[in-house]
Formats: C-alpha cells, structure tokens, sequence
C-alpha cells in the first residue's frame, strides 16, 4: 500500500508538471486517494475514471471541481450508491464512459462493452439526473473537452 501511495503522489506530480489531467481509478480506497489528492494538492483537471464512490464522496469531489466519470455500473439495479452519487454531481463534473470491453450497461451485461453503448448508459445518467439526453450530452462533450484540455 506505501509504494502504491507513493506512485500516485508521483504521478500527481507528473501531472501538474505537465498540465496533464490525472486520470484516478479509485477502486477500495476512497479516503486514501481524497486524503492524497489534499495533501499533495490535485492537478487543475481531475478526473475519477469508472466512479465508484458514493453520494458523500460525490460531494466532496464536486466541491473540489474534481470529474466524474460514469460507466455501465450506474445502470445496475443494485447500484443505489451510484445513482445517488450521480444525483449530486455538479453537470459540468460528469463525464460518461464505456471501459470497453468491461463494465457493460445493463440490459447488455455478458457482452463486451464498447462505444456503441454509450448511449444506453448517457441514457440512463440523463434520467437519474432528471434531464433530456441531448442536455447530459452535451454537457458531458464540453467536459470533456475541458477535462481533456482539446
């Protein structure tokens, strides 16, 4: 666990040197990665790839400008914390993905996730957040390109 804290505070620092955005798969280490990113001070673009975290954690991500991104997880029906996390999420923090070919989006779980199933997970975002689609859309592509500096 102390080498892998000490390679993120590396790549933080990489990050920053390089205006770059820190893309964070934060997987069972929550307080850690937030503890971290305090007290090295976290790049100007943050983002947390396949969010896993929950509503609490949402907040505090979305009161530091950190991203988040969303994947086939948040249609689950079991995945209550997600959609509660996405619920709190600030429209121009959130961002969608596939991990193709993994994290599927419900109905399709089983088969390979991949970029045609965007939609079907943007989909299913927009109603837990209570817009149209083509709002969530496109809120998500000019975060992106912010995220992403392009």
């Amino acid at each position: 666990m102390e080498i892998q804290q000490e390679s993120f505070r590396r790549h933080i620092a990489l990050a920053k040197k390089h205006g770059k955005a820190l893309v964070i798969h934060d997987r069972d280490a929550h307080e850690d990665v937030l503890r971290i990113l305090t007290e090295e001070g976290a790049p100007e673009r943050t983002v947390f790839h396949c969010y896993s975290g929950d509503e609490a954690m949402a907040r505090v991500c979305g009161q530091a400008g950190y991203y988040l991104s969303f994947a086939g997880p948040v249609t689950f029906p079991a995945n209550h914390h997600l959609r509660a996390a996405l619920a709190v999420t600030p429209m121009d923090r959130i961002l969608v993905e596939t991990d193709a070919p993994f994290l599927t989006p419900a109905p399709f779980r089983g088969r390979p996730n991949a970029p045609y199933l965007i939609p079907v997970t943007l989909r299913a975002m927009a109603q837990v957040k209570g817009v149209e689609e083509d709002e969530l859309a496109a809120a998500v592509a000019a975060n992106t390109a912010r995220a992403f500096d392009y």
